[in-house]
């Protein structure tokens, strides 16, 4: 459908052309006619299908840029979530000249303040700096007419759940409420029944959740070869723009540093560094400036990122969502996509579950030989080489390029350069701690139980969300990884590495 047709604005229309959209997604298409009308909503939708502008184009449309009072609130899990909603409202609203401003925790709260006086007519904030800005008085939330809560399973794992009822019961009766998440676990459905009036369901079906250009692909290895052998892929495929998901904060160190280590271009993203070195790393990564980005599942989730051309998962998902999140990355605007998945012998029934749930069977991937990985950084050379050339910008080279030719052969020249631009396995080994591999699934076991499903586990009467705490330390750990539970896998571990002859080893005690 096109967006024409679904009875925008021509200012809005004009931002949606500017950012280079054509077509709706089926988010879209269902979704901006009934926001239109100011009807509730409820969505079920992947990171990834387009919810952002699914409800962001209709509050936009309309938006009344003479009234300086707060009309939308939109409330995120994540301030990463905040910062690329409010940056994707504000490009699609440009055209209308809308204000949208974000509040969240990790920065200062007195540049915010001074911001509000702004007045926006959009809101988008984390709960706990929503809560503060709320008990200030610099908030006030009595002219709201629509209030969205995105990645609410995400806010409700964790903990935000009771600063969510706090904001809502701040809010006028007479108000339109969208609700978005991926899974709908018990809580968000009593939220939907307390807060929301007759909404309509719009649910995507799980044959949508992957996109159709994303060709997805398995790699049966055991741990300590998954390293190596996705180096050596990396090599063949030659991705332009990838993102590494792994389970735990320690790998994601590790993975860096090895990636690193063997002259790949790569930053990790995990709950805790801090925001300024988080917000350095996107910027890195959205400019190009880096090949990989390795992240854990919470500390990537509600990145708006474009242009990712392949996704690897070096350690599987144990929630089969979290790898439709995963994959969801790449294969956007009608793009092609690859999904690289690397499994242990003993993860088997975890890939059958999650070809379940996608109901696309992944294709086993035969690991490059050494001999294919070197032909491939060959042909990745060469191509850098001719690009050089062209160029033109090679004059002062000259006297050390006829220096060396005097004294070497151009083929004994141009065997050395290769030689330096390869990355052998054995030349910088690396090593990556082992981690405690996920129980053994049937692999004729359907989705979780209920005992083992996200949101359910130790969960009577909600006390699994936590108490009541101060909002800032709620703000301050609203990436739910920032805090590993105190297991010998996910706790953090003193690391350290050292090179001898060239080698590069990370270990890390559990």
């Amino acid at each position: 459908m096109k967006f024409s047709e679904l009875d925008l604005s021509p200012e809005i229309l004009k931002g949606i052309q500017d950012a280079g959209f054509e077509e709706a997604t089926p988010i879209q298409a269902e979704t901006i006619p009934l926001v239109v009308k100011g009807i509730d909503v409820i969505g079920q939708a992947q990171t990834g299908t387009g919810k952002t502008a699914a409800f962001g184009l209709p509050l936009l449309d309309k938006a009344d840029t003479k009234d300086n009072h707060i009309q939308t609130l939109i409330i995120s899990p994540t301030r990463e979530l905040a910062i690329q909603t409010q940056e994707e409202l504000y490009r699609l609203g440009k055209p209308k000249r809308i204000k949208v401003q974000a509040v969240y925790g990790g920065s200062d709260i007195r540049r915010q303040i001074n911001n509000l006086k702004n007045h926006p007519q959009i809101l988008v904030g984390t709960p706990g700096r929503l809560l503060d800005h709320i008990n200030r008085k610099t908030v006030r939330l009595d002219h709201v007419s629509t209030i969205v809560l995105d990645e609410a399973d995400e806010m409700l794992d964790m903990g935000f759940i009771e600063d969510i009822q706090s904001i809502l019961e701040t809010v006028p009766n007479e108000h339109q409420t969208l609700l978005f998440s991926a899974t709908m676990p018990k809580p968000i459905l009593n939220i939907t029944k307390r807060f929301m009036k007759d909404p309509e369901v719009v649910k995507i079906k799980s044959k949508e959740l992957t996109a159709k250009n994303i060709k997805q692909y398995y790699v049966k290895a055991k741990d300590y070869e998954k390293f190596d052998i996705m180096t050596r892929i990396f090599d063949v495929q030659s991705p332009e723009s990838s993102i590494i998901f792994s389970r735990t904060k320690r790998r994601v160190d590790e993975l860096t540093r090895g990636l690193q280590a063997r002259g790949y271009k790569a930053e990790g993203i995990h709950g805790d560094l801090t925001q300024q070195k988080r917000m350095s790393v996107l910027r890195q990564y959205k400019e190009g400036k880096l090949e990989f980005l390795v992240a854990t599942d919470v500390a990537a989730r509600g990145l708006d990122i474009s242009g990712v051309t392949h996704v690897y998962n070096y350690d599987i998902p144990q929630d089969p969502d979290s790898y439709v999140h995963r994959i969801g990355r790449t294969g956007r605007a009608g793009k092609s996509g690859v999904a690289v998945s690397f499994i242990t012998p003993n993860e088997m029934g975890y890939l059958r579950t999650i070809e379940e749930l996608t109901k696309v069977r992944m294709e086993p991937l035969k690991p490059p030989t050494d001999q294919e990985a070197l032909v491939g950084q060959f042909n990745s050379a060469r191509s850098e080489v001719i690009e050089t050339i062209e160029s033109n910008d090679l004059e002062k080279y000259a006297d050390f390029a006829k220096d060396l030719l005097n004294q070497y052969t151009a083929e004994q020249l141009v065997e050395a350069y290769i030689k330096t631009i390869s990355k052998s396995a054995e030349d910088i080994p690396v090593k990556i701690t082992p981690e405690r591999p996920l129980p053994s699934r049937k692999q004729s076991h359907g989705r979780r139980s209920n005992n083992n499903h996200r949101g359910n586990g130790n969960n009577k009467g909600g006390k699994r969300y936590g108490n009541k705490k101060n909002y800032n330390d709620r703000d301050r750990r609203n990436n739910k990884d920032s805090k590993p539970r105190r297991s010998r896998d996910s706790k953090p571990a003193k690391s350290g590495a050292k090179k001898k002859n060239r080698s590069f080893t990370i270990r890390t005690n559990a």
